[in-house]
């Protein structure tokens, strides 16, 4: 449970912040605010693959502190 909450964590800040980057470059390019659905779906993907990633190296890295 504690690398789940770690991972979760870990991947909603890096998925927001990727989202805040990728909408600050299209108002940089662009000049307009549009947040479009692939930046939306871009977020989420980057939240997924983080989780992933997090959780299976804090759930390695609990495992070796109980041992």
């Amino acid at each position: 449970m504690k690398a789940c909450s770690k991972a979760l964590l870990t991947a909603l800040i890096n998925g927001g912040l990727a989202f805040v980057l990728m909408v600050l470059v299209e108002f940089a390019v662009s000049g307009t605010l549009h947040v479009t659905e692939p930046y939306l779906w871009a977020g989420l993907l980057v939240c997924l693959v983080v989780f992933v990633a997090q959780f299976l190296r804090q759930r390695h890295l609990c495992r070796s502190c109980d041992n």
